[in-house]
């Protein structure tokens, strides 16, 4: 069974599949956001259950929980084929991880491809995080929203891209072309290494280019999930400045709540 904790990760759960939501238990006495989810529980049919602080911190062994915990059926995410049906006539932007192992730093690229439009996500099962608790609540419930592929071998994956005319354009320090120098406006992969060491070798060769983030500071390179941003959100206004429909554009202008920034 999967548990996610936090008011965010929980409510989009509950919007995008109540049926796979076992319970919800919200903290005792919440604050108007915690009433709130427990309304929207009530109206999808989801069992509400109450719990002290204390509890909620032993269910998910973390402080950090908000106050909200769900348990609900594992997720299935998705294959890379899945990846390869496009989105509102948007050319494909797809984000794959080179082993990123830090919960709070997929979150947060979960979250950056959901805001730029990315098309999906592509995840290595092994020598990586997964969609864990911490990752969604990092995600702000964007680990609802964005299309995940699982796969086993990401090097072979990146070369089936290449045989559906995706460009795989890598991100490394060591690249000769800047960033905002590269046409983002059609079919790409961006490819994204681990903390600290960057791409593996193989995943580097199999770029067809490599890209790096000027730096003026005396540090070599940013953390990777704000390096994702960067060049995700580039290719978004590339996207946008040309007339080219990004993925999440529909979507936005359907959705009766307000798009929210920085700090929501």
């Amino acid at each position: 069974m999967e548990v996610l904790f936090g008011v965010h990760p929980v409510t989009e759960a509950v919007r995008t599949r109540a049926g796979d939501v076992d319970h919800v238990t919200l903290q005792a006495g919440g604050n108007p956001r915690l009433l709130a989810l427990a309304e929207l529980c009530r109206a999808s049919r989801v069992r509400v259950t109450q719990g002290s602080r204390e509890d909620l911190s032993r269910m998910t062994r973390t402080e950090q929980h908000g106050g909200a915990v769900a348990f609900l059926k594992e997720r299935r995410l998705l294959a890379l084929e899945d990846l390869f049906a496009r989105q509102n006539d948007a050319a494909h932007m797809l984000l794959a991880l080179d082993g990123v192992e830090d919960p709070h730093n997929l979150g947060a690229l979960l979250r950056t491809a959901d805001g730029a439009g990315a098309t999906g996500v592509v995840l290595p099962e092994r020598r990586a995080v997964g969609i864990t608790g911490t990752v969604a609540k990092a995600a702000a419930g964007a680990a609802e929203h964005v299309r995940i592929a699982q796969v086993t071998n990401l090097v072979r994956s990146l070369e089936t891209l290449k045989q559906q005319n995706v460009w795989i354009v890598g991100l490394d320090e060591r690249g000769t072309q800047s960033y905002d120098e590269f046409d983002f406006r059609g079919d790409f992969c961006l490819v994204l290494g681990r903390e600290g060491a960057g791409l593996h070798d193989l995943a580097r060769k199999t770029c067809d280019f490599l890209l790096r983030i000027p730096m003026a500071g005396a540090v070599p390179s940013l953390n990777v999930s704000v390096a994702g941003a960067v060049v995700l959100y580039e290719a978004a206004r590339q996207r946008r400045a040309t007339g080219r429909p990004v993925a999440g554009d529909q979507v936005a202008a359907k959705t009766s709540k307000p798009r929210k920034g920085l700090g929501s």
